[in-house]
């Protein structure tokens, strides 16, 4: 049993679409299960539809309708046809004509012009997530046309979360009893392709498991069917020490251990969403990153015993920053008391910190930019302190530094604060 993931650009057009399927023919296919994300950057456009839908922006629909054509338009060079645009109601996976296209979109739709909630995430949760379930359909479907067989899951009949749309926290025991109940038959007759992100709240409703989830779903189907490895597909060769479109002369990683990754992906390393690692390393699956433009080529694995002994430093860029500064409105000392506020406040926003600096009169905290949340936070909080705010920053963190590399990276940069320790340094700036 392996478990694959192919993520949006891997799937962002019809060549890609049959790029993974001829990956999937020369990798033994079968006992497997492939998570995939939504195609190249409709989560992006679905953002733009939930964001302008709660604006009350009537272009929604119009940006709804360009997510439609631009997945028929992969159908149709797949197939070498035309496909009518008109709605028809049809069975949702009927073969390769976009029927299950069209009636995701026009679920969407019909959710939209119903809804009567104004609570963002759950909104959001419920557009963003058919990405992926049009990207799965269409790829199983065109699998399937090929003769390479496979069934097609709703991962929210096997993937369950609590209520914190967005942010889903998983529950591991219902979901590995559901997981290896149903995909241990399925795999008898093929392969299985399932949806990355998305999970199932106790009412049956979608919430996701964070932006680039779809690493995480495939680890948990990992550590659920006790796979012998997990494999990423991504459109680098493996690891880098850097971000390959920042960095050209990014140097490969060949292995790393757990607690490296672990590390890399706290801090915001790009490669593997930062959850993926915990349930493999419970269960000391492999994990390997891999090429889907070179896909002959081994990349880089994860494992317990990699050797790090000799690894590049490590350069993460988190851009998008926002530095909150909390300070007691009598002018006294931040204590614990105060801080015991501000955490709970955050954990009850589900808004994680990136960085955090006590002072004797004020508390700073960088989040990544989530607007609502961070609204909210403020506003529960501004009777208790002053709280000052900057936008637009940059958090730079160098695991295995050296001062050659924080002088390159930091030269005639506005830095806001700095921490270092023995492994690793972290600024944050405006560029």
């Amino acid at each position: 049993m392996q478990v694959y993931k192919f993520g949006g650009a891997s799937v962002k057009d019809a060549a890609a679409v049959k790029n993974v399927t001829a990956i999937l023919q020369h990798n033994n296919f079968n006992e497997k299960v492939v998570v995939i994300s939504a195609m190249g950057k409709t989560t992006n456009a679905l953002e733009e539809v939930v964001n302008q839908y709660y604006a009350n922006n009537p272009n929604w629909e119009t940006t709804l309708d360009d997510v439609f054509e631009k997945h028929l338009v992969v159908i149709e060079k797949l197939y070498n046809k035309t496909i009518s645009r008109e709605v028809t109601a049809v069975s949702p996976l009927s073969f390769g004509e976009g029927q299950g296209v069209r009636l995701m979109i026009e679920a969407a739709r019909k959710f939209l012009t119903e809804n009567n909630s104004r609570n963002y995430n759950y909104i959001y949760d419920q557009v963003v997530s058919i990405g992926e379930y049009i990207s799965t359909t269409i790829v199983s479907d065109y699998a399937n046309s090929l003769g390479l067989k496979n069934t097609l899951l709703d991962v929210k009949q096997v993937l369950f979360t609590d209520n914190a749309y967005t942010e889903g926290i998983v529950d591991f025991k219902k979901t590995e009893e559901a997981i290896q109940s149903k995909v241990a038959e399925l795999v008898k007759t093929g392969f299985v392709i399932t949806q990355g992100f998305v999970g199932s709240t106790p009412e049956g409703f979608a919430a996701t498991l964070g932006r680039e989830g779809s690493d995480y779903t495939a680890s948990i189907f990992a550590y659920s069917l006790n796979a012998e490895r997990m494999t990423v597909w991504k459109d680098v060769e493996g690891i880098m020490n850097a971000d390959p479109k920042e960095f050209p002369d990014a140097q490969f990683i060949s292995e790393l251990t757990f607690h490296e990754a672990i590390e890399m992906t706290y801090y915001g390393a790009s490669v593997i969403h930062p959850k993926t690692i915990k349930p493999i390393q419970n269960k000391n699956i492999p994990l390997e990153v891999r090429s889907f433009v070179n896909s002959a080529k081994r990349g880089s694995v994860i494992s317990a015993n990699a050797n790090t002994n000799f690894l590049p430093p490590v350069i993460i860029w988190k851009r998008g920053q926002v530095l909150l500064s909390f300070s007691a409105k009598d002018f006294s000392f931040i204590a614990e008391e105060h801080l015991s506020k501000v955490f709970a406040t955050f954990a009850e926003n589900r808004l994680r910190i990136n960085l955090m600096q006590n002072a004797a009169i004020s508390f700073s905290i960088t989040v990544d930019f989530k607007k609502e949340k961070i609204e909210n936070i403020i506003q529960q909080l501004t009777n208790d302190f002053s709280i000052t705010r900057n936008d637009n920053l940059s958090l730079l963190t160098i695991r295995h530094y050296n001062p050659g590399i924080i002088d390159k990276l930091t030269k005639d940069k506005d830095i806001l604060l700095r921490q270092i320790s023995r492994t690793t340094i972290q600024v944050l700036m405006r560029e």
